[in-house]
Parts: C-alpha cells; sequence; structure tokens
C-alpha cells in the first residue's frame, strides 16, 4: 500500500492501472476531497499527504512524508489531530496553514493501514481469569475467547491475536519450547516461511535441469572453470566467478533468476513482499521457493546454469575497467568452495589437490588484484570493524556456543569481486534502482568525538570526514578498542538504502553503485536484472514500465531490508535470552558499550559472546570492563538483566 501512496502521490496512478483494494481507496479519498482525477490519471491534492505516523511520548505526532520533494519535510500533528491513528500507522493527512504556527503542521483525515494488524502474546492467570501478555510491552490483553476454552490451553501458550478485535488467530507454541523462537520472531514482523500452492507449482514447473540447447541465444561459457565460494551452510549460491589471467578479465556470473520469475506471477508476488530471504542459525525462510532457491536457480557445481554475467576486462597498472560486458550466459561450475577451503589455499597453495590447482592458478592472481583494488577503494570508503556472531543450537534449538566472525582474506576476494560487477551494473542507467549511502550527520560525529575523549581517543573535527574516521580508527587499534569503537562509528553513519535517484555511497567511496549479485535472496538484484535485460535490449517501453514503478518499490524494499534484519536480531535476542534464564545468579566478564539511561553491557564469555545485558546500575563508563550477574532474564521480551559487582582494572 506504501508503494501505491508514493505513486499517488508523485506520478499519479492511471485508472487502468487500479487494483480492485485500490479503487475502494480512490473513492473513499475522492470524497474526501483529497484526490483529484485528470483525464485517466488519479493524484494527491497538493494541500493532502501521504505519510507514517510517528509518537512521541507526550503523545504529539508526526507525520513522515511519502514520495518526492515533499517528503523531505515532516509534519507535526497535535494529540487531537491523529483522530485515532497510532505510531506506525499509513495515513492520508491535510496540511494545516495557520500564522502562529512556527513549525509545519497537518491533521489525519484518512487511516488507510494500521502498522500493527496482529499481536503476539502468551497466556497468564490474573485474579483467576487467563489473559494475554503482549511480548513486546509486557501489557495485559483481554483476549476475545471463553475462559472455558483458553483454559484448556497451558500457560504461557503463545498466541496471535488480531489486534482490532483480540480474537485469537493462531497458536504458536508454548513460551518454554525453545522452537517458538522463530515463529515468534517471524509474526513480530509479519513475515511467513510458507509459500502458496501457486508459488510452489510455478517453482517446479521449471524442472531439475538446464538444457543448454534450449537457449540458442545465450552465450555459452560453459568451457570456463568457473567456482563457487560461499559459507560451508550455503545452500543457494547467486554467484561464480573466472579469471582470465591472459585477458585480464573477471568473469562475475549470477544466477540469472529473472529467467524463471515472471513479472506478477505468483512467485514474483510472494517476493515482491518478502523483500529478502531471512536467515537463522539453524535454517533459511528464502525469498523464492528452495525449488529455485536451492535447485534450478542454484549455481551448483557440475551443472549448467543460466546466469547473467559480467565480463569486466581491467587496466593491467591502473585496474580500471576497460571494458565491462553484460551477457546472458550458461555456465558450469565447476567447484564448490567454503571460505576456509579458499584461506587455506591462500596460505598454502601446495595443500589444493591436482583438481583445485587448475582453479587455484586463477584464484591465486586474482586475489592479489582484489587486494590492490581493496586499497585503491579504502582511499576514499572505509573498513569498519564490524563481525558477524554466529550461532550455535542443539537439536532442541537451546544456544550451546557463539563464535566470531571476521572477514578472512577469501570473503575479501569475493566482496571485491562483487564492489565490481555492481559498479559497472549501476553505470547502465541513470534512474533506477540505486544502493545509496549519505554522509555522516555531523554532530553525530562531534557527540563521537566527545564521547571518545573520555576513554583517552582524542581526535580533531575536520570536515574530512574520511580522514577524521580513519584516525579514529587507528587510535582505537592501538587500544585495542578496535571492534568497539567501529560499531560506535556504524552509528554515526546513516542507513544504506535503495533510491530511484543516485546520491552515491559514502561508506564504500562510490559516485555510483547498485546492488546485482544475490537475486536468490534480495528482491532489489532481481528487479534490477529486469531493468538491466530491458536496457540491453533496447526494448524502450518495458524499460519505462518498470522505471514508472520502481520510485516506491525503493522505498518499500528498503523498508522490508530492514524488516527483516530486525527478525534476525530478535531471534538471536530470544535464544541469548534462554541462555542467560538458566544462569541467573552467575558472573560473568563483560564491557560497557553504552552507558547512557539504560546502560548495556556485553558480556565476553569463552563459549558465549555478543550477549548484551540491561545494567540496573547507573554509574557505568564506556568501553569499561566489569562483572556482571545476571538477576533476571525475561525470554517473553528477549532482555537480560544484570548488575555490576565489579569493576576490572585494564
Amino acid at each position: 500500500m506504501k508503494e501505491f501512496l508514493i505513486k499517488l502521490a508523485t506520478t499519479g496512478v492511471k485508472e487502468k492501472d487500479l487494483l480492485k483494494k485500490d479503487r475502494e481507496l480512490i473513492r473513499e479519498l475522492l470524497l474526501l476531497k483529497a484526490v483529484k482525477k485528470k483525464k485517466d490519471t488519479y493524484k494527491l491534492e497538493s494541500k493532502f499527504r501521504a505519510g507514517v505516523i510517528d509518537v512521541a511520548q507526550n503523545g504529539t505526532g508526526y507525520l513522515e512524508v511519502l514520495g518526492g520533494k515533499k517528503a523531505k519535510k515532516d509534519l507535526l500533528i497535535e494529540k487531537y489531530d491523529l483522530n485515532g491513528a497510532s505510531k506506525g500507522d499509513l495515513v492520508i493527512a491535510k496540511r494545516i496553514y495557520t500564522k502562529k504556527s512556527t513549525r509545519p503542521k497537518a491533521k489525519v483525515i484518512y487511516i488507510v493501514e494500521k502498522k500493527f494488524l496482529t499481536t503476539i502474546v502468551y497466556t497468564d492467570e490474573k485474579n483467576g481469569r487467563i489473559v494475554g501478555i503482549n511480548i513486546k510491552n509486557d501489557m495485559v490483553i483481554d483476549i476475545t475467547a471463553s475462559q472455558k476454552s483458553l483454559k484448556q490451553l497451558p500457560l504461557n501458550t503463545v498466541l496471535k491475536l488480531d489486534s482490532s478485535t483480540n480474537a485469537i488467530m493462531d497458536v504458536l507454541g508454548v513460551l518454554d519450547d525453545p522452537k517458538v523462537d522463530e515463529k515468534i520472531s517471524l509474526a513480530l514482523y509479519n513475515k511467513k516461511e510458507e509459500f502458496s500452492k501457486e508459488a510452489e507449482a510455478e517453482a517446479k514447473s521449471h524442472g531439475d535441469f538446464v538444457d543448454k540447447s534450449m537457449y540458442p541465444n545465450r552465450v555459452d561459457l560453459t568451457h570456463l572453470p568457473f567456482c563457487t565460494i560461499d559459507p560451508p551452510t550455503a545452500k543457494d549460491f547467486d554467484d561464480a566467478i573466472y579469471f582470465d589471467k591472459e585477458e585480464f578479465a573477471l568473469y562475475v556470473a549470477i544466477a540469472d533468476v529473472s529467467e524463471y520469475v515472471f513479472e506478477m506471477g505468483p512467485i514474483d508476488k510472494e517476493a515482491k513482499e518478502r523483500g529478502f530471504s531471512i536467515y537463522f542459525p539453524h535454517k533459511s525462510i528464502p525469498m523464492l521457493p528452495r525449488a529455485l532457491s536451492e535447485n534450478i536457480c542454484s549455481l551448483k557445481p557440475n551443472e549448467d546454469r543460466l546466469t547473467f554475467t559480467f565480463k569486466i576486462t581491467l587496466d593491467r597498472e591502473t585496474l580500471e575497467p576497460l571494458k565491462e560486458e553484460l551477457i546472458e550466459s550458461v555456465i558450469h561450475s565447476r567447484r564448490r568452495f567454503t571460505y576456509d577451503e579458499i584461506d587455506l589455499y591462500l596460505q598454502d597453495p601446495k595443500k589444493a589437490s591436482k583438481e583445485d590447482q587448475k582453479i587455484l592458478s586463477y584464484i591465486l592472481p586474482l586475489y592479489e588484484v582484489t587486494k590492490k583494488l581493496r586499497a585503491k577503494r579504502l582511499q576514499k570508503g572505509f573498513d569498519f570493524a564490524n563481525s558477524e556472531i554466529r550461532m550455535e543450537l542443539d537439536e532442541n534449538q537451546n544456544l550451546i556456543k557463539t563464535t566470531i566472525e571476521k572477514e578472512t582474506p577469501s570473503h575479501a576476494l569475493i566482496e571485491d569481486c562483487m564492489l565490481l560487477a555492481n559498479k559497472a551494473a549501476a553505470k547502465y542507467f541513470k534512474r533506477g534502482i540505486f544502493r545509496t549511502h549519505e554522509k555522516p550527520d555531523l554532530d553525530k560525529i562531534r557527540e563521537l568525538l566527545d564521547d571518545l575523549a573520555i576513554i583517552g581517543i582524542f581526535a580533531n573535527f575536520t570536515q574530512d570526514i574520511h580522514q577524521l574516521i580513519i584516525e579514529i580508527q587507528q587510535k582505537a587499534k592501538e587500544m585495542d578498542l578496535e571492534e568497539h569503537v567501529g560499531k560506535l562509528l556504524i552509528k554515526t553513519q546513516k542507513q544504506a538504502k535503495y533510491t530511484f535517484d543516485n546520491i552515491g555511497h559514502f561508506g564504500l567511496g562510490f559516485d555510483k553503485y547498485t546492488h546485482f549479485t544475490s537475486p536468490i535472496r534480495r528482491y532489489s538484484d532481481l528487479i534490477l536484472h529486469r531493468l538491466l535485460k530491458a536496457i540491453i535490449k533496447g526494448d524502450e517501453k518495458k524499460e519505462q514500465f518498470i522505471l514508472d514503478n520502481m520510485e516506491p518499490l525503493t522505498v518499500k524494499i528498503s523498508e522490508l531490508e530492514r524488516e527483516c534484519a530486525k527478525v534476525e536480531w530478535d531471534f538471536m535476542d530470544r535464544k541469548y535470552a534462554r541462555w542467560a534464564k538458566s544462569k541467573e545468579g552467575e558472573i560473568f566478564e563483560g564491557i560497557i558499550v553504552d552507558p547512557e539511561k539504560n546502560p548495556i553491557a556485553i558480556i565476553e564469555d569463552e563459549n558465549i559472546k555478543g550477549c548484551r545485558v540491561f545494567l540496573l546500575d547507573q554509574d557505568a563508563e564506556l568501553f569499561e570492563r566489569v562483572k556482571v550477574k545476571i538477576v533476571n532474564s525475561n525470554i517473553a521480551e528477549a532482555k537480560i538483566f544484570a548488575k555490576i559487582v565489579e569493576k576490572m582494572d585494564v
């Protein structure tokens, strides 16, 4: 719906493009005189705004305006003008013009869509009655069901309720069962694992293998020894690489998902709503049915596969691209490597088998090229120390161990190959779908400098943000705080997002950048492939159709990206909370990472790392090393509370 409203506020919506649900909304807005019709196109009137409501603690509302230049100005909405709208709701508001007002104001005239259509609760007994306890905020909710039926359920049963009626929509499980965590995390953000029967049938209709003779118009690259390099648990292989040493040309072959996912078909509709694959420690929730994501689209070894391939010929001296060719192709990957295997071979090539030596003969020189490319990139971009936490669960989905996964040479090699392809793709269009990252807010940088000065990291503010950040990183490394300071630096940055217009990518130091390399797990890449195919085939009508719908789509995809990340974080927090429940009363070492209103420490245990605890103490200094006692762990809210028992000497 947000996508529709952005279009309504900017380019307008043609009557022939209206879906049944859209027609009802248009009728309502016409009655309110919020929409006008000119010829065959409906558009929002100039005094009206579509947007998302945010509500401050004092009850004052703010409208985050959607669409075009007007979107840059948030509007103030007084309590009495919210008209029943609450935080996150999608609304139509009317601008209010008053001489007394010091900032732009508006009032809600129509609630288009409520943010929270469902509520997740667990059952508890209060005064002899079974009630629901909201998992997010501990509020008591009266469930629309008979007490007799509710008492048939065990206490701590997790339920999904209709927010408007409090009626039970689904029984997710029991809070005491660790296997309910993934269902809670998905339900909180309205995500699902199962695909429709139509989508599954469409996916399976493509079969299990590729017969390259059926694609005579594609370039046959099956003679080239491509390989894939991924984590050991990966099942969906988006990308394969090959480096021609003689031509000094890098081939980046990407799964050609757009060949199998048809616009507005059952799979496409679901992929568009999912936006991204979600990754839990023990499983993935794919964006595409597994018949595609783990089979016919996945670049498995020793199988012919359809790909959209960049052949990037580099200058041997400057490493600048001399030629960037985009090819619809067929490849035959020779080997599926893990990162660990490539890291081992990069350290000692002699450990590779005879078969692997053939591929290693181009991986080793390619690695030297990517090292130089990275050094060149970091002259303008950044390398933030931000390692990932990998959880290990037992068969009952209890947390047994975490490991810190840091970037290794093999990760860097693949990343820089993908960056080359993404940069090359962005050169094909002036407006479309860019991956952008704005410069950080200077006030946040100044606040960070003040915080760092307290712990002995001194740096003078300068308008040269790149040089300033490099200086901070160097000093943090000297104090063995590189990773923790890196996370604070990331907090000062604005979020990367997808945009219709190009504004560059500050973090990477690129003037133009997009996402081309992961269409199995990102809808942004899939829609980009469609756009690029229209461009290289000279299909201007198709290109324009895609562009007409692109701006609102970029907003939607950016939001879906944040939601999917929240699902993954929520799941991890739940696993930490279950682990901590069994450790109440025990003492662990940790480090203060946020000393403000609600101090937070990160536990640094031998087996469990990255566990965030909320401290009951107020006396805490940034990066102070402490011993904390776990006082309480709330499994429902996924929060752990602890108390400082000792401050340690650094």
